[in-house]
């Protein structure tokens, strides 16, 4: 089969050499960046210098987040913003090996003691236009092995924003505000919750997310995504 039909790069559609890097090419498998040790503790950016002791970022310091961790696979680089875009805007689902296989490589054992899993959702109407949630794909890929405890739709967006991308910080938060509530018979009361979505840009729609599910009794929301942009971070790790 792979010689009449040769296996595409998942990124570029260029043709994949053999099957050393599984669904891309060597020159989109050489773009993409691991985030790696250290970390801030909660929001999980990478640090310049940790020293002996595991930090908090100067943004965590300043402002907790309602969060206990925040974690990312990847660095929101060209060859990952390509996959994330035609899962996300055109629904290409033959993007979902190239992303298993990228999550793969990375270690849950910190979310090992999850009860649910919830997905940060879009607007019915959003929804529609698209045909699907990348959050929820992505959910079935990281917890493929714990598939009765993810709830989709345990949590609603119930105003049609404007979409985020653009929009600086604070212009985020007032985007964002009052727009989740919980679906009619979610139970997080003394559970363990694990928030997914695509991409960490500023934190602030997991932020907002996870607000709405400790205030519904859960005793702690641990937010896993794909891929983190990087923006300057407020103050150094101490």
């Amino acid at each position: 089969m792979d010689l009449v039909l040769p296996p595409l790069c998942a990124v570029c559609n260029g043709q994949t050499v053999g099957d050393q890097n599984g669904s891309f090419c060597d020159r989109c498998t050489s773009g993409f960046r691991y985030l790696t040790a250290p970390f801030c503790r909660c929001c999980g950016i990478e640090l310049f210098s940790a020293g002996d002791h595991n930090p908090l970022c100067g943004e965590c310091l300043t402002n907790p987040p309602p969060y206990s961790i925040a974690r990312s696979v990847l660095w929101y680089d060209r060859e990952v913003q390509k996959l994330v875009h035609k899962l996300k805007y055109s629904s290409e689902l033959s993007v979902v090996p190239g992303l298993r296989q990228l999550i793969g490589s990375y270690a849950m054992t910190e979310f090992d003691d999850i009860d649910y899993i919830v997905v940060v959702p879009l607007h019915t109407k959003r929804l529609r236009r698209r045909g699907l949630n990348q959050a929820a794909v992505l959910a079935r890929l990281f917890f493929a092995d714990r598939l009765p405890r993810i709830k989709v739709d345990w949590l609603r967006r119930i105003k049609n924003t404007v979409p985020q991308t653009g929009l600086d910080r604070d212009a985020r938060r007032r985007n964002l505000g009052g727009v989740f509530q919980l679906r009619a018979g979610s139970d997080f009361y003394g559970k363990r919750v694990c928030l997914v979505d695509d991409v960490f840009t500023t934190g602030t729609t997991v932020k907002e997310c996870s607000k709405v599910i400790m205030q519904a009794g859960a005793i702690e929301v641990k937010v896993l995504t794909i891929a983190r942009v990087k923006v300057p971070q407020r103050g150094r790790g101490l």
